[in-house]
């Protein structure tokens, strides 16, 4: 099959061309970065550089790739993550970025495409693990009811997407090489520097899936599943008191500190308190039954010791 990926230089385009062009796969591949460009063409991809924002050029580079399916992965998120990071040049990607890049490749003549969201901006009512029925946090306060609303308007379009079909996957907390939770990564250096609390309780509940999971779920849905929305996470939803101090061991660190809600409230924000405390985790059901897919690493606890031995 050929394949148009957008975003193919990023923590998951990396594995995810790599497993494509394993499985027999014509894959081009979509950068910002000519630097990155030579880096595909190394994993036998036929790369092309290209801004989601020039629409014109996007058009002519997907046309000319003549792909039966579209992967849309793109992202515009900074080398380190934390409460101030910057989530508006990521909105802009999912709202205008998808509409460019539907419309190339409907123009394209492609007849799937398989999108990324996240699995971790469920409302925060009900129980603690969530399936793709459950609302969006589309009342969250601040910049995180914004990227929301973008990640809502990148679902709409992909699954209203006229002589396409769409499918969204909403994906739990990247973990593996070159993300904020690997080695090197932003969010291992602030656990080993004792700044990555357990807030409160420690209630809110994460889902994890390493991005070679994540990659192989993308590869099967090129050929099976219905459109629409699928949780791509790992089958251990895990509250912050559990797996934040096991992922403190791993990388040989003291133990995460202990804070209040209301500290973090007064001292980063109402908002971050609330992600803090109350974020829900994700069901893998949908995906698994329907895609029959498995991860390879079905749990965070093998998942992370693996990662730092490697």
């Amino acid at each position: 099959m050929r394949v148009f990926v957008a975003g193919a230089s990023g923590a998951i385009g990396g594995p995810l061309v790599r497993q494509l062009v394993a499985a027999g796969h014509e894959v081009t591949g979509m950068t910002r970065r000519e630097e990155k460009a030579a880096e595909l063409r190394e994993d036998g991809v036929d790369a092309v550089v290209c801004d989601v924002f020039d629409a014109e050029g996007l058009r002519e580079a997907v046309v000319a790739a003549r792909p039966e399916a579209v992967v849309h992965m793109l992202t515009a998120l900074p080398p380190r993550f934390g409460p101030r990071t910057d989530l508006e040049p990521t909105n802009r990607i999912r709202i205008e970025g998808t509409r460019n890049l539907i419309a190339a490749a409907r123009a394209a003549g492609a007849k799937r495409v398989v999108a990324e969201s996240v699995a971790f901006f469920y409302a925060p009512e009900g129980g603690w693990v969530k399936d793709e029925g459950a609302s969006l946090d589309l009342e969250a306060p601040g910049k995180i009811g914004k990227a929301v609303a973008a990640l809502a308007d990148l679902e709409r379009q992909v699954l209203e997407s006229e002589g396409l079909e769409g499918l969204v996957f909403r994906f739990g907390w990247f973990y593996g090489p070159n993300t904020y939770i690997g080695p090197g990564g932003s969010q291992a250096e602030e656990v080993r520097k004792r700044r990555y609390p357990i807030v409160g309780k420690g209630e809110a509940r994460f889902s994890f899936i390493h991005t070679a999971d994540a990659a192989a779920a993308v590869v099967i849905a090129l050929e099976r599943g219905a459109p629409g929305v699928y949780n791509v996470v790992d089958d251990e939803p895990s509250p912050l008191r559990e797996w934040l101090p096991v992922y403190a061991k791993t990388l040989g660190a003291k133990p995460p500190r202990r804070i209040p809600r209301w500290l973090v409230a007064l001292t980063v924000g109402p908002t971050l308190a609330r992600s803090a405390t109350e974020s829900r985790g994700a069901s893998n059901a949908k995906a698994k039954r329907e895609l029959g897919w498995q991860p390879a690493h079905p749990s965070w606890r093998q998942g992370f010791p693996e990662l730092f031995a490697a």
